[in-house]
């Protein structure tokens, strides 16, 4: 896919990437829920995503160079991983939920991660060194503290008085 943009504006550039209304609910349901499988996204989506619309998006977000399909042998799930460039979409969407948070109608249990990320860049940049590990193979840097998914998990929990 990878088409010249209409324009050199970096912003175009990027929306005409993920500004539909699909590709970064695909990204966040990998990058959040660390769903990798077609299966998983399909039917673990709180948007009730069709088929066919998530297996466009998988396609296109292989092609713009986010994500990786895996080769799979017959019987074998494809796994989907992203890639540096989706990796570095994470503090857009971390924007953007705090953007939704504040402008928009959203539920408190879906908008806590929003929050707690909109309120710690260092969580984020951990979090992003995490999906380098997972999906890259990068190793991540030694650390005293709890892993960043931890971290995130324990704080959403307080937040809603599950601890």
């Amino acid at each position: 896919m990878r088409s010249e943009p209409r324009s050199g504006c970096a912003i175009n550039a990027a929306v005409e990437v993920l500004g539909d209304s699909w590709s970064l609910i695909v990204l966040r349901d990998i990058v959040f829920g660390d769903r990798r499988h077609f299966r998983e996204l399909l039917t673990l989506n709180d948007e009730s995503i069709a088929s066919n619309m998530l297996s466009s998006r998988l396609k296109k977000l292989v092609d713009e160079g986010l994500l990786t399909r895996a080769d799979t042998v017959r019987g074998q799930k494809a796994a989907y991983s992203l890639t540096e460039a989706g990796i570095q979409v994470v503090p857009v969407m971390v924007a953007l939920g705090a953007w939704g948070m504040n402008h928009r109608p959203t539920s408190h249990e879906l908008t806590v991660r929003a929050r707690i990320l909109a309120e710690s860049p260092e969580l984020v940049d951990d979090l992003m060194d995490e999906l380098r590990e997972a999906h890259l193979g990068v190793a991540l840097p030694e650390s005293p503290r709890p892993r960043a998914s931890e971290r995130l998990q324990a704080e959403y929990e307080a937040a809603l008085g599950k601890t």
